[in-house]
């Protein structure tokens, strides 16, 4: 029996990028199994459900990024005899019975070091040590295997690219004229609003977002600019919601948190236009599933977002909020120029597949399994 493991236990703890890759991937690969091949889940105790129904999962006691992990994982590793072990949070057992895959979404981490707390850069700091032992290296975008190839030294003859995707639940939504919402106690009419989504955070960009809001309503008061904030409350987020009320938008900007399932669906078919001007990302989740529900999009020229875009959305600098004012303004009042990127949204979208990077990845498992 060929078994191959997938590290799962971060799925207990949280619900973010890395749970939601682990999720698709996993599920996605179960029907491609052949004969003699095994996937098993390797889940926290405390996960109370399985992460996938059907797959057969081992729950191990050895918590995320504990100080500790290196010493007892490799031992629960061994006791359950994996072929070849996947590391989807970017740091593998060091010590192992098996080869090992390991999935980095970005490098963030190294771009951004004050985003870190203390048991984060401990964990993080492993990430040169993981790069350098790991027998394969899945990178998300082109992107982010040039940062991988840049700052941790590594062959790029090591490294594959296995896309990441959107769910198959956004895609387009036709909506009535006016069609209202009410989301976190917000109503919300659709075609009336620009849209962000993602955590609140200094990465994210957003002041470059709410100055150009700003120089927006002060060239066109009646034009009816109203940007909607959706996500979650994230690291240094005060100054960035003080600057709301500083930059005079408290009447333009509405706040809402954590949005998923129908609702994040709606806000992208409904919105006017989605704006991405993050500093960078190592795939940018978000505004690929902003496409596939045919939302025009404004994002930064830079990291991965250009490559999963495509011709599919209006590019910007990050740091010049002139040049998103213009496009803003532009795109808002341009309706056959939102009608093509709304035509041009889901057929990029569809470049990217679930069972196209679980193909690949099985590929690679296979890979070193031969080894």
């Amino acid at each position: 029996m060929i078994r191959f493991a997938i590290d799962a236990r971060l799925n207990a703890y949280r619900q973010g990028g890395i749970a939601h890759y682990t999720r698709s991937l996993a599920t996605a690969m179960a029907p491609l199994l052949a004969a003699g091949e095994e996937l098993l889940l390797l889940e926290h105790v405390r996960a109370r459900s399985p992460l996938v129904p059907g797959l057969r999962r081992s729950r191990l006691l050895t918590p995320p990024h504990h100080r500790f992990e290196q010493a007892s994982l490799p031992l629960e590793v061994w006791l359950r005899r994996p072929t070849v072990l996947h590391s989807p949070d970017f740091i593998p057992p060091l010590v192992r019975p098996c080869p090992a895959v390991i999935t980095i979404h970005d490098l963030a981490f190294l771009y951004f070091p004050d985003i870190l707390d203390q048991a984060a850069r401990r964990y993080y700091g492993q990430i040169y040590q993981a790069a350098a032992s790991a027998e394969a290296i899945i990178a998300v975008s082109q992107a982010t295997r040039d940062d991988i190839v840049e700052r941790l030294g590594v062959p790029p003859e090591r490294i594959t690219v296995i896309y990441e995707a959107a769910d198959a639940h956004f895609r387009p939504l036709p909506l009535s004229p006016g069609a209202t919402r009410v989301i976190d106690s917000q109503t919300l009419v659709a075609d009336s609003f620009l849209l962000f989504v993602s955590t609140i955070e200094p990465r994210k960009n957003i002041p470059t977002l709410l100055q150009a809001l700003r120089i927006c309503c002060d060239r066109r008061p009646a034009a009816g600019y109203r940007l909607v904030l959706a996500g979650a409350r994230g690291w240094l987020d005060e100054p960035i919601l003080a600057l709301i009320g500083e930059l005079g938008l408290g009447d333009r900007v509405t706040r809402i948190g954590f949005v998923g399932g129908d609702d994040l669906r709606w806000l992208y078919a409904a919105c006017r236009i989605y704006l991405n001007p993050s500093r960078y990302e190592g795939f940018g989740l978000p505004a690929l599933e902003a496409l596939a529900c045919g939302a025009p999009a404004i994002v930064a020229d830079t990291s991965s977002l250009p490559e999963v875009v495509g011709d599919a959305a209006w590019l910007a600098p990050p740091l010049d909020p002139v040049a998103w004012a213009d496009l803003i303004e532009q795109l808002w009042h341009d309706e056959q120029a939102r009608a093509d990127l709304r035509r041009r949204g889901p057929l990029q979208a569809a470049r990217f597949s679930w069972h196209a990077a679980a193909t690949q990845t099985l590929a690679l498992y296979r890979q070193l399994a031969q080894r």
